[in-house]
Formats: C-alpha cells, sequence, structure tokens
C-alpha cells in the first residue's frame, strides 16, 4: 500500500486496467509522450506503447468520434479532455451518439467507454480552465456521472467506470489533484457506481456534496463538532444516476440538509437532489433544504476567485440557518 496522490491514484488506476486488459485505450492530447498537461498519464506510452496510448491532434471533436467507433467494435477507450472548458465541442458526439448507442441498435452495440477530464476552480486558471459543469451531462439519459473526492475513491471508480459497459464522464477535481495523499492499494478491486459514501456520521444536520469541496465540506463538519453539532457527510461520488436512498436515509435521521457545490446555483445537481428531497423525503425535513454553491456568473479571475468558490464559513452559516429554522 502507497501513500499517493489524487493524480497518482488516477495514473495507477490506468496502469493496473490496462495490465489485465489488452482492449484499454487512452488518447488525447499530449497524453502520451508528455504524460498529459497535469501529468495523469505519465509513463504510460512507455509502459504499453503508442497504439494503446495515442497522442492526437489537437481536435476534441475528433477525441470523442475515435473513442465511441473504438467502443463500438469492442475496444474499452478512456479519452481525455484536458480541461472541461474545452468539452462543449463534443456534445454532439456524446449526446447523440454515445449515450444512445446502447438504446439505437436494441442492446446489439454498446459503448465502453470513459471520457476524463480536469475541472473545477481554484487553481488560478482563466475561467475556461475553472468551471463545475457537471449538470449538463447529468441532465442526458444513458450517461454516468462520476466525481471523485479522494485518492482512494478515484482510483476505484475508475477502475469501475473502465469496466462499464456504458458512457462514463469522469471528472476529476483538479483543484485537489495533489491536495492530500492517502494510502491507496493497488489491487484492482474497484468501487461501487451510483451510491454515495457516507464520511462522517452524525445526528443534527446532514451535508451533501461531491468533488473538491468535499475537503470544505469534511473542514466545516469538524468546527461544527466543536460546536456541539453532529453533522453527517456524504459524497454523492456518482452524481447521475443519483444514490437518493442513502441520502433520504441521512434525512430521516437528521432532519434537516445543506448541500454544497462548486458549480453555479441555478439548475445545478444540488436543485436536483433538493427537488427529490421534498419529492421523497419532505416530511422527514424540520427546516429548508439549504444550498450552498458558486453563483450564476462565470468563474472571476484569480482574485476573485476565492469569493466565488463556497468555503467553510458559507457552509456554517447555512447549517445555523437551517437549524434555527426548526
Amino acid at each position: 500500500m502507497t501513500a499517493v496522490t489524487l493524480l497518482d491514484a488516477v495514473n495507477m488506476g490506468l496502469h493496473s486496467e490496462m495490465s489485465a486488459d489488452p482492449d484499454v485505450v487512452l488518447l488525447g492530447e499530449d497524453i502520451g509522450l508528455n504524460g498529459g498537461v497535469f501529468r495523469a498519464t505519465a509513463g504510460l506510452q512507455e509502459k504499453f506503447g503508442k497504439q494503446r496510448v495515442i497522442d492526437t491532434p489537437l481536435s476534441e471533436t475528433l477525441i470523442a468520434g475515435m473513442a465511441i467507433g473504438m467502443a463500438a467494435e469492442g475496444l474499452k477507450p478512456v479519452a481525455e479532455i484536458q480541461f472541461m472548458g474545452f468539452i462543449y465541442s463534443i456534445f454532439d458526439q456524446i449526446i447523440n451518439h454515445a449515450s444512445r448507442l446502447r438504446n439505437r441498435t436494441r442492446g446489439r452495440l454498446t459503448c465502453p467507454m470513459v471520457l476524463r477530464a480536469p475541472f473545477g476552480g481554484g487553481i488560478h486558471a482563466p475561467e475556461h480552465h475553472s468551471e463545475s459543469t457537471e449538470a449538463l451531462f447529468a441532465h442526458i439519459p444513458g450517461l454516468r456521472v462520476v466525481i471523485p473526492s479522494s485518492p482512494s475513491r478515484a482510483y476505484g471508480l475508475l477502475l469501475a467506470a473502465i469496466r462499464d459497459p456504458d458512457p462514463v464522464i469522469f471528472l476529476e477535481p483538479k483543484r485537489i489533484y495533489r491536495l492530500v495523499k492517502q494510502q491507496v492499494q493497488d489491487d484492482g478491486i474497484a468501487l461501487p457506481l451510483d451510491v454515495c459514501f457516507v464520511l462522517a456520521e452524525g445526528s443534527d444536520v446532514t451535508l451533501v456534496s461531491w468533488g473538491a469541496m468535499i475537503h470544505e465540506t469534511l473542514e466545516a463538519a469538524k468546527q461544527l463538532a466543536v460546536s456541539g453539532i453532529s453533522a453527517e457527510v456524504i459524497d454523492v461520488a456518482t452524481i447521475k444516476p443519483l444514490d437518493m436512498n442513502t441520502i433520504l436515509a441521512s434525512v430521516a435521521k437528521t432532519g434537516h440538509c445543506v448541500i454544497i457545490h462548486e458549480a453555479a446555483k441555478t439548475c445545478g445537481v444540488g436543485a436536483e437532489i433538493a427537488a427529490q428531497l421534498a419529492e421523497q423525503g419532505l416530511m422527514s425535513l424540520f427546516a429548508p433544504v439549504e444550498r450552498v454553491t458558486g453563483y450564476d456568473t462565470v468563474m472571476p479571475l484569480f482574485k476573485l476567485e476565492q469569493d466565488y468558490m463556497p468555503s467553510v464559513a458559507r457552509i456554517i452559516a447555512a447549517v445555523t440557518r437551517t437549524l434555527e429554522d426548526t
């Protein structure tokens, strides 16, 4: 067992699956010789060769189209888009083809591809390198959307995503690529998709988050504990499909819920969670659901970046409001 960063865990997971399954291939811009813009694929072309770790031209539409074709023919491509801000040109391929291939062929063909992309703010990058637009993909039938929040979950969820017979959008929060190290066993054991992970148990309030914001959420839970408030922390991990059973069970216990995400507030994944809580768990709530999110603006440049992103103080303030409303 080795202490690794989230970035290292992604590399470890790719290496593990490529060693175990010759049908797994990687493609993307600069992923081979240079090891990717963040070095997530460093050393893999040297290990597995240029036919399995493919440096593509600077064309996201080509990357997506190649990946879908490979998947339809039985390979298991893992395609990288350098930043989420460059992902929008592939909507046609992903929405009209990847997500619909199983339905269109009545199950004769599937699309076992993974689309990796670093996303989110916090690294002082321009606005088109800092977006959190996971809700766009979560709206599309036929897609899974997975977001790890730690090295161990990055490793285990990536293995599961590569083994899934249908397309998975695997979004990596780059702010925490190298933030912490965690002991990860390179044992080839995948974590389950489509389930939430309860990271801390509590009895007073449920804190629901995913990706990089899990770190602020856990810190808020620690500070709340000092004040005698017991917070349950849930990492959604797979935002499509949502594991509402875990969230509903937690809210039935605590009676309060605060949802935290970095993306803009309007029509975000937090809104869907709140809507399903209203539909299925209204009688469990002692107060309205609170949301702590980014704002409905473009991510600002780095001087205002931290003002845009949810903070520990904003999370604690939201918890205080919902408890006072009881």
